[in-house]
């Protein structure tokens, strides 16, 4: 089980271990983050965003570049906003001038009276500045909204069909041995969260994945991701170990039970609607497929284990579902 939340570099796919060495988008919509060796930016560049709060990064989905032009592309970006950010400062130095009464207002314009040349310049300064940024909005609101048009499939799935990602589909590793096979039918789903940060979109889903998968894989030396299936924000179940393999999500229990974690951290906030009829879902569908026996008993994570998984508001939840089960 993850205890705190984990962050995977967007590039590289390895896990951020420590602040220094993580850049953020600094777009509000997205939560991608990168090591800042993978941004590809220069020492000089990464003290610029290090020390002047104005400048932003931002990452390859955000800047519309592939891999191979990421680094041109964001050292681009960061040129453009050291540029607009020195001419921030050269607008409140001469700000700074006129507002000063020792200092004599230069003649803005000669057959206007100073007062009315000053405000003139101001309102063109001011209409430049909010033409700018209405351009900025529109191409970045344009460039968004064309995304999710060509997208091929929906960001969330909420028409009640269950819709399973493999491995593969989501970006994660095969396992690095022959794993041990689980006795079919099964008698026990164990519930659990990730005790990490939720999603809410495909991409997001599946990259928080391929964090855990990280995590268990290098960071604890096991053969594949923990867990037999993980239930995303977006409606979408994320195969780990699947129906037939022996988990590594329940010590002592992993032997005869499925484990199914909720992506995100449910101490404190439900998880969305469609994340409870995806995992219901797949719970039925184990049960058509004779991978469940029909008469499974249905625990939450911390009955089993000395642990607050799956969370005090999920945990209030299945316990109204049918098959929980208060003996072990």
């Amino acid at each position: 089980m993850l205890d705190s939340a984990l962050e995977c570099c967007q590039k590289c796919r390895g896990v951020i271990a420590t602040i220094p060495s993580r850049i953020k988008c600094d777009n509000g919509l997205c939560s991608r983050v990168l090591h800042s060796q993978c941004t590809g930016l220069t020492k000089e560049q990464l003290k610029l965003l290090e020390t002047i709060p104005n400048l932003s990064s931002k990452c390859d989905g955000c800047l519309g570049s592939n891999q191979n032009q990421s680094s041109l592309q964001l050292s681009k970006w960061l040129e453009q906003s050291l540029r607009q950010h020195e001419k921030r400062l050269e607008v409140l130095e001469q700000r700074s001038k006129l507002d000063d009464p020792g200092q004599q207002a230069p003649m803005l314009c000669p057959y206007l009276p100073n007062t009315i040349s000053r405000k003139a310049i101001s309102i063109t300064v001011a209409f430049v500045l909010l033409t700018t940024l209405l351009g900025i909005i529109l191409a970045t609101t344009t460039n968004l909204f064309g995304k999710t048009l060509n997208k091929t499939d929906f960001d969330v799935i909420d028409n009640g069909t269950l819709v399973m990602l493999k491995v593969a589909e989501w970006g994660g590793k095969p396992p690095k041995t022959t794993l041990d096979p689980l006795d079919l039918p099964v008698h026990r789903v164990i519930i659990s969260h990730t005790a990490a940060e939720g999603c809410e979109s495909r991409e997001i889903c599946s990259n928080r994945t391929q964090v855990v998968q990280s995590f268990h894989v290098d960071s604890w030396g096991w053969d594949h991701i923990g867990y037999n299936f993980l239930v995303g924000g977006d409606g979408r179940v994320y195969e780990g170990r699947g129906w037939d393999r022996v988990g590594a999500h329940t010590k002592g229990y992993n032997k005869g039970s499925i484990g199914i974690s909720f992506i995100g951290t449910f101490t404190a906030i439900r998880p969305a609607e469609r994340q409870l009829k995806a995992c219901q879902l797949l719970i039925s569908e184990g049960v058509r497929l004779k991978m469940l026996a029909p008469d499974f008993r249905l625990y939450g994570h911390r009955q089993l284990s000395a642990t607050e998984s799956p969370g005090e508001e999920l945990y209030k939840i299945i316990q109204k579902w049918p098959h929980w089960s208060h003996d072990i």
